[in-house]
Parts: C-alpha cells; sequence; structure tokens
C-alpha cells in the first residue's frame, strides 16, 4: 500500500509520527525539525525562509487524518513484497503474539512489518505494539520463567526497529519501575547469545539518546553484573559474532560513561580501563572502530582511579600512542588519543617514559606534518613539550 505524500515529512520521507508545523505553514515531524534545528540551522527546509520564530505548533488536524487512515489500513492484509508468506490483519497480531502456539510465528512477522514496511511501522506504533512487545521481552519472563531465546531475538529487534521509528520512548521505563523487568535485562545480557548481547547495547545507545530515558540508561549502569558483562565482551573477540558483540559493547560503555561520574567509578572498578585498551590493542580494532572507544576511555580519565588503572596496565600508554596517527582521516580519535595522553603523562613520569618508549615522538611529528585540524596540533606541541626531559629529540623545529 502506497502513503500519501502529505503524509510523508518532507525531510526524513517517512510517515508523520508527530506532525508540527513551522511559523511558515511548512509541516515537518518533531524529531526530523527538532534535529534540523539543534544543528543550527534557522531557515525553513523546504521553503528556506529564514526563521525569527522556531515555535513547532502540533498539526492536530493531519495526526488525526494520519490515525484514521492508518487504522482503516491496520485492518487490512499486509502485503510485503519480499515476504511472499506473510499476509495477514495487523491487528489480529495481536492475539496471536499473546498466543503460547502462535507467538513465535507472530513475532516474526511483526520484525518484518516493522523492517519492511514504514506503514506498517505506524500501524503497530498507532496500536500501541511498542509497549506489549516490552512487556513479553522484560516482564513476562519474570519470576523465574525463562524466555525462550529464539523468541526474545525477534522481540528485540522488532522493539530497536520501533525505537528509531519515532515512537515515545517513555514506555522503557517500566525497566526502571519494575525491579522485575530490570532484572530480566540483566539476565539477558548474561544468559543470551550474541545477538541478544548487541541488540541490548544498542537498546543501551537508545536509551541515552533520550531525555525521557536518560535515567534509565544511568540505572543500567549502576548493575556491576551488566558492567562485568560489558567488559567480557570488549575482550572476547574469539568468533566474527563476538567481534561484533565487542564493537557494540564499546559504544555501550561509551553511554553508561556518559550517563554519570558514579558510573565511571563503577565502570573503572570492574575493569573498563583494561577492556577498553585490549580492544583498542586487537587486531580487530578497525579506524572506524577506534573512535568511540578512546572516546569511552578518555571519559574514564577523568577520574584519579581511571590514570591510575590506565599507567598501571602494561600495555595501557602503548594502546593510546598506537592512536595517535592511525585513526580516522579527521583524526577526532586522535584528539581523544592525545587528551588522554596529556592527561595521565602530566600527572606520572611512568607514563612519560612509557609514552617516549612506545614511539609517541614519531607519531606526534607525523601527526604535526599531516592534514589535521588546528586543534589536534596544538594538542600534539603540548604533549611534545611536557615529553621534552623524557627523550633526547630536538623538536624546537616544530614547536
Amino acid at each position: 500500500m502506497s502513503v500519501p505524500h502529505l503524509f510523508r515529512c518532507p525531510i526524513s520521507l517517512e510517515i508523520f509520527t508527530d506532525p508540527v508545523t513551522l511559523s511558515t505553514g511548512q509541516t515537518y515531524d518533531r524529531p526530523s525539525i527538532e534535529k534540523w534545528l539543534a544543528d543550527g540551522n534557522r531557515t525553513c527546509p523546504v521553503s528556506m525562509q529564514r526563521l525569527t520564530d522556531t515555535t513547532l505548533i502540533p498539526n492536530q488536524t493531519l495526526r488525526h487524518l494520519i490515525d484514521q487512515w492508518l487504522l482503516a489500513d491496520c485492518r487490512e492484509s499486509v502485503q510485503f513484497p519480499h515476504a511472499a508468506d506473510f499476509d495477514f490483519s495487523v491487528i489480529a497480531l495481536r492475539q496471536e503474539l499473546l498466543s503460547p502456539s502462535a507467538k513465535l510465528d507472530a513475532a516474526r512477522k511483526i520484525h518484518v512489518l516493522s523492517v519492511e514496511s514504514d506503514v506498517g511501522r505506524a500501524c503497530l506504533i498507532q496500536l500501541g505494539f511498542f509497549p506489549l512487545l516490552l512487556q513479553l521481552l522484560f516482564r513476562e519472563s519474570g519470576g523465574g520463567t525463562v524466555l525462550d531465546a529464539e523468541f526474545a531475538g525477534v522481540l528485540l529487534n522488532s522493539v530497536l526497529s520501533l525505537s528509531v521509528s519515532g515512537v515515545p520512548l517513555d514506555s522503557l521505563n517500566m525497566l526502571k519501575e519494575e525491579a522485575a523487568a530490570l532484572s530480566t535485562l540483566v539476565h539477558l545480557f548474561d544468559r543470551g547469545n550474541a545477538e541478544i548481547k548487541i541488540g541490548l547495547c544498542h537498546l543501551l545507545e537508545v536509551m541515552a539518546s533520550s531525555s525521557a530515558t536518560r535515567e534509565l540508561c544511568s540505572l543500567v549502569g549502576q548493575s556491576p553484573q551488566v558492567l562485568q558483562i560489558l567488559v567480557s565482551m570488549l575482550i572476547d573477540k574469539s568468533s566474527t559474532s563476538t567481534l561484533k558483540a565487542s564493537e557494540a559493547a564499546v559504544r555501550a560503555t561509551a553511554v553508561l560513561c556518559s550517563s554519570s561520574e558514579d558510573n565511571r567509578r563503577r565502570a573503572i572498578g570492574q575493569g573498563a580501563v583494561d577492556g577498553l585498551v585490549a580492544h583498542l590493542l586487537s587486531n580487530c580494532c578497525a579506524r572506524r572502530n577506534a573512535a568511540p572507544a578512546l572516546a569511552a576511555l578518555e571519559l574514564l580519565l577523568e577520574l584519579e582511579a581511571g590514570k591510575k588503572a590506565l599507567v598501571e596496565n602494561p600495555s595501557g600508554v602503548r594502546a593510546l600512542v598506537k592512536m595517535v596517527f592511525r585513526v580516522s582521516t579527521g583524526h577526532e580519535g586522535s584528539e581523544h588519543a592525545l587528551r588522554s595522553l596529556l592527561a595521565v603523562c602530566g600527572e606520572s613520569e611512568g607514563a612519560r617514559e612509557a609514552a617516549v618508549g612506545a614511539g609517541v615522538v614519531t607519531q606526534l611529528l607525523l601527526l604535526l606534518q599531516s592534514q589535521c585540524g588546528a586543534a589536534a596540533k596544538t594538542k600534539a606541541r603540548a604533549l611534545l613539550k611536557m615529553l621534552r626531559a623524557s627523550w633526547n629529540g630536538e623538536t624546537k623545529e616544530v614547536l
């Protein structure tokens, strides 16, 4: 089924989830226009008129029309061009999902619907499937019931698909309000396969992205078991699946550490510094994946305990030196590595000697001769000055 042109946001080209109107009279989906404005733009994306007023007015009329259209279509069969076996009523799926004998097949259909059809995603959101999926994933398995891994994986993938489609994320706060639900999340992290672990890491990123669920993200970071599991994921690269899990764990660790200083302290206590160092030194750590790990490590080094853990790790300083001139072309990772080296070398003679021994001077000189930005060059010069007493080289020409 085709979506009427007027029901699509001009920015995202997806069906509206929360239509709002600018002073210019143009309507956009709230998440899309808020991001446009947050990026510093002060023009209407369609008309390019200068905005003197950035107030967003809910377009209730359009919202009502879309809701009525969706409800009408949800009562009809939904066809999928790439899934010929799936021909069903969306509303009937709710009952099937609650049936022990039909729930796995229903969950698979919901996942296809959430991935392949923007109309399908909108129908699922409109009919309240997001909180239902969360309930089945995190609440129904309470009280000692073991949730089927395949069923949990399909539910989790559907939750993730809907969570990036404009659905209100407040429903996730059930994890904060119900101890059993949060315990189930920890249990899934502990007992789930690599796919489930990766999905839960992505869910933590979703939580951190919204002000409505940021507190929940911080709460999850208070779990020593979750932090232990993330550290083990950082280190384990025994297969392709665990390699992907390691990369997901880097981003999850970063968002948990960003949520509060207490979480950073807990992460350090559970070995996050050593885990991130191991990740950076692994042969599988590609340049594009190094920057998030370096950003997370920099956060931990804001605390004295983090600096101490890095200096005490025999490979800690070497891991940072390795990344000074080897990260992305944008040198974002290089700046993280430089700031971290400045933090630890400024307080530890042993760290300065280790950095020089690991070849940091050569890395810094190469960076200074590259096309990196002024900020990175300033930090590189500052680090060279700091290290001057620890080696016999001459840097006057570059300083």
